[in-house]
């Protein structure tokens, strides 16, 4: 049976989302067709204005509405230190920790040379030019994702950085907390055995 026009275009819509594949979206497309009027304006009104009202940060890449993001326009924050991260959600998560108040760079993206993405396709340059700008930075936090696109982005960047004389290191990775090790992969415990700390 064949749905009509409206709802397999939904439906067609809602498969675009990632990891969301045909029952999903006709579970999603028909709770859509349930809800109240008002709810689906205020849904779609939503998504438009993702597009409409938001852009990225002229300085650092995050998602923002103004053409600076408030982070960086925060002259309270340390100015000596930037993490670099693959995507602005990963700013949003380690700003919920309020442990690090220093300054960041979305790269939004990795090296993935099996998906043909080079450093000219993620933030790389604009990275490189503010580093040579701004005297006060003295570190730089590789926060990339623990994958072989994640790890080799952060080699790369610390070979790029590293001649300027800026410190450059990783975020530990390892075992979790509350992790048995006899759970864990053989990389993990590698990584772990490698980031060791003293106590």
């Amino acid at each position: 049976m064949q749905y009509p026009a409206p709802i397999a275009k939904l439906i067609d819509s809602y498969m675009k989302l990632p990891g969301v594949g045909v029952k999903t979206a006709t579970r999603l497309a028909f709770y859509t067709v349930d809800m109240h009027e008002n709810d689906v304006k205020e849904f779609a009104s939503a998504l438009i204005a993702t597009k409409d009202d938001l852009h990225y940060c002229k300085i650092c890449g995050n998602l923002t509405q103004n053409e600076i993001c408030d982070i960086c326009s925060d002259k309270l924050r340390d100015q000596s230190t930037i993490l670099v991260v693959e995507e602005p959600k990963d700013v949003m998560v380690m700003e919920k920790m309020q442990e690090y108040h220093g300054l960041y760079h979305v790269l939004n993206g990795v090296l993935s040379p099996i998906e043909g993405k080079g450093p000219e396709d993620i933030n790389v340059s604009s990275l490189i030019k503010r580093l040579q700008k701004n005297e006060a930075v003295k570190e730089v936090i590789v926060a990339t994702n623990a994958t072989p696109e994640g790890e080799a982005t952060a080699m790369y960047l610390s070979r790029l950085i590293k001649p300027a004389g800026i410190r450059v290191t990783r975020l530990a990775h390892g075992l979790s907390v509350g992790t048995d090790i006899e759970y864990a992969d053989e990389l993990t415990l590698f990584k772990a055995v490698e980031g060791r700390t003293e106590i």
